[in-house]
């Protein structure tokens, strides 16, 4: 049988990919491999964060409904636990998107660009930004930024079920009526309601306020999900 025509290779593939000033192909390739290790490592980490935060909830729930006896302010106390898993985890996100913007900036203007240069560049001046960036490495969020990603991404449902399940427990499955369910000691069960929704109402600001987004993070594009 013979042999079929050889396809031509499209000449536009890997266009753009190197120029005389970029240097090495195998060193840029090292270092892109780089960075993907060094995101991958603080994904891992902020993985690990989350994993602890869900069992830590599930088996304060698990105790704190078992018994009627149980007092109700363990599910606070986990509350507050998980707030500093949330604490941790926004510290950790924001040494992750160092990595990751450093990422999205070859993927936007080397690789992309690689592939197809009609569409141009992303930033004309990405070497010189990416230069001082590893000359000078700095933080591209700020705290509160990170913890309302965090927040909307995993803990603002945990702690909207930790919310819910002291709410049960205090009205549902105590022999005390709210408020006086709700007491801890000598502070009056309105005053430890009041705490407990006005730390709520401070996690909805913080998550849902408007903001300008400085995470670089490609899935948070408002277009993604719509069809070509």
């Amino acid at each position: 049988m013979p042999d079929e025509e050889a396809i031509p290779a499209d000449p536009h593939v890997g266009q753009g990919l190197l120029d005389v000033d970029m240097g090495p192909s195998s060193a840029l390739a090292h270092l892109y491999r780089g960075e993907i290790h060094r995101m991958k490592l603080w994904r891992e980490r902020l993985d690990k964060t989350t994993n602890w935060s869900v069992l830590v909830m599930a088996a304060i729930l698990t105790w704190a409904f078992s018994s009627v006896r149980n007092p109700h302010y363990v599910i606070l106390v986990g509350a507050a636990t998980i707030g500093l898993f949330l604490l941790v985890e926004s510290h950790r996100y924001r040494a992750y998107d160092v990595w990751r913007s450093r990422v999205r900036s070859l993927q936007e203007n080397v690789w992309a660009y690689g592939l197809d240069p009609s569409k141009g560049l992303v930033d004309e001046n990405w070497r010189t930004h990416l230069a001082d960036d590893y000359r000078t490495p700095t933080v591209k969020i700020t705290a509160e930024e990170a913890l309302a990603h965090r927040l909307r991404r995993v803990y603002f449902p945990l702690f909207t079920v930790l919310l819910g399940a002291w709410v049960i427990r205090v009205t549902a499955f105590d022999p005390l009526s709210w408020p006086a369910s709700a007491a801890i000691g000598q502070i009056p069960g309105l005053v430890v309601t009041a705490i407990v929704l006005l730390v709520y109402a401070a996690a909805v600001v913080v998550a849902f306020r408007p903001r300008t987004w400085h995470a670089r993070d490609e899935l948070r594009t408002v277009d993604l999900r719509k069809k070509r």
